[in-house]
C-alpha cells in the first residue's frame, strides 16, 4: 500500500528537486521559492521520495495528489487479492432515510476497494423481508460490486457479500 503522503509545508528538505505540472524538470530549487511557485500555479508540492538528496518533488494540480494516492491505494488493495470485507448491519423494518444511509456508506465502501458485508438481523417472521431487502441493496449496489454470495439465511440473519468491481 501507498506510504503517507509528503506535501507541501510538510516537506522539510532546504532543496529540493523540482517537476513541473506538465512533467517538464525545473532543477534543484529551494523549499521556499518551491512552495511559493506552488502557491502561483495553485498547486500542491508532492515529494515523491524522501531517501535521495535533494528529494524529488513536483507540482500537481490542488487535491489530484490525494486522488492518485487513493486510487493507487485501491489498486494495491485489488492486486493483492486480498480483499478486506466491511460489515453493514441493518434490520428488516428500516425507514427509507436510513436505508439511503447505509446503501451511499456501502458505495463509498466499494469505490474504496473494500468488500461489503450486508448483515440484517431477523427477528420473528422477518425472514422474506429481510431476504427482499437485502436483494433491493445488491440491485442498487449493482454498478459498484459484484455478488460474491447469494442471499444466505441462517437462524437470526441474513447475510450477502458484495466484491468491488
Amino acid at each position: 500500500m501507498a506510504s503517507k503522503l509528503v506535501m507541501n509545508e510538510a516537506i522539510k528538505a532546504v532543496e529540493v528537486s523540482l517537476t513541473g505540472l506538465d512533467g517538464e524538470r525545473i532543477g534543484v530549487v529551494s523549499r521556499q521559492e518551491a512552495l511559493e511557485l506552488a502557491k502561483q500555479l495553485k498547486a500542491d508540492l508532492v515529494c515523491d521520495s524522501l531517501m535521495s538528496s535533494p528529494p524529488p518533488c513536483r507540482l500537481v494540480s490542488r487535491g489530484a495528489a490525494k486522488q492518485e494516492k487513493d486510487k493507487a491505494g485501491k489498486e494495491a488493495r485489488q492486486k493483492d487479492g486480498q480483499v478486506k470485507v466491511k460489515e453493514i448491519r441493518l434490520t428488516a423494518s428500516i425507514e427509507d432515510h436510513d436505508y439511503e444511509t447505509k446503501r451511499r456508506q456501502a458505495e463509498k465502501l466499494l469505490e474504496s476497494g473494500y468488500g461489503v458485508l450486508l448483515v440484517v438481523r431477523i427477528q420473528g417472521k422477518e425472514g422474506p423481508a429481510a431476504k427482499a431487502l437485502l436483494e433491493g441493496l445488491a440491485t442498487d449496489l449493482k454498478v459498484r460490486g459484484t455478488r460474491k454470495t447469494g442471499v444466505q439465511l441462517s437462524g437470526k440473519q441474513a447475510a450477502l457479500e458484495l466484491m468491488p468491481k
